[in-house]
């Protein structure tokens, strides 16, 4: 038998690989970032509702936590709204590369979170990270609009991990998930209610739009979203960081691979977008080396 350590890392292999083919789909499929984004939260929201049945699980929470699972789910809606919306008016490889900066943010986000002293290390990091970002803009100066919204969408998703990072250890990953989804699709559908944007052009999905629509509600989104949770239960934030960071790289070379010239970018870029990834990792590495020096003493 698989020990669950071992599972969970293999888990969370497969976790990055899709969440890397998330935004292949996103440029596949035809839909504008925000009806993608209300549709793939309902699809998720409904496939949970049938887990749930089927395992006869109950969904129950305090109301306090209720409340903050759904401010949750507001923030991951808006980290996929601005991340899909990159894709559509740049590309792949520009969205990714520029999401990788999300730990980053997490490094300026955590002491105002954490209430604790900004790390020197974290800083040249940082800086490093905002000349990376300078050659990828001098390089891509037709994708200016994308690399900015992708750039929203990191600081979002640094929000969003920091906030369930601490959620993990205290519910059920699919009841987190479940309320998270449901805080998402909430805000959305409120704004396109008002917004009137709830139009027969609104409800008019092709029939190829509803096949990756599915693939993205369900393996992409509620299966991927619990099991990302999940694993927080057995993996160090440290491992899961590193694992993390090879999203960008799958998703750049599948972006290759199915959309060939489109994708291409110059020397330039691929630079800036390995002193990102780079500079991610030597900070998860460094983290961890202190850690284990605190715990030596």
């Amino acid at each position: 038998m698989l020990g669950d350590n071992f599972k969970s890392h293999l888990l969370l292999h497969l976790i990055v690989f899709v969440w890397g083919f998330t935004a292949i789909l996103g440029n596949l499929i035809t839909l504008e970032a925000l009806p993608l984004v209300w549709y793939r939260i309902v699809i998720a929201v409904i496939t949970l509702i049938l887990l749930f049945a089927f395992k006869r699980q109950t969904i129950k929470e305090s109301k306090g936590n209720i409340a903050i699972f759904l401010a949750a789910g507001v923030v991951i809606a808006l980290h996929w709204l601005t991340f899909f919306w990159a894709i559509k008016v740049s590309n792949v490889s520009v969205t990714l590369a520029c999401l990788s900066t999300g730990a980053f943010f997490t490094s300026i986000l955590e002491p105002i979170f954490y209430k604790r002293k900004i790390i020197g290390y974290e800083v040249f990091f940082g800086f490093i990270v905002v000349c990376a970002l300078a050659l990828i803009f001098s390089v891509s100066t037709e994708y200016v609009e994308g690399i900015i919204l992708a750039l929203i969408a990191a600081c979002l998703s640094a929000i969003f991990s920091i906030i369930n990072g601490k959620l993990a250890h205290h519910s059920s990953a699919s009841v987190i998930t479940f309320y998270e989804m449901v805080g998402g699709l909430l805000i959305l559908s409120i704004y396109l209610f008002f917004s009137g944007g709830f139009t027969a052009e609104f409800f008019d999905v092709t029939t190829s739009d509803w096949l990756w629509l599915l693939v993205l509600g369900t393996f992409c989104t509620a299966f991927a979203f619990i099991g990302s949770v999940y694993v927080m239960k057995y993996i160090t934030p440290f491992t899961v960081m590193l694992t993390v960071n090879l999203e960008p790289v799958y998703g750049i070379l599948l972006a290759i691979l199915v959309f060939r010239d489109s994708e291409k970018m110059s020397t330039e870029f691929y630079i800036g977008a390995l002193l990102i990834l780079s500079t991610v990792v030597l900070n998860a590495i460094v983290k961890n080396r202190k850690k284990i020096k605190v715990a030596k003493i």
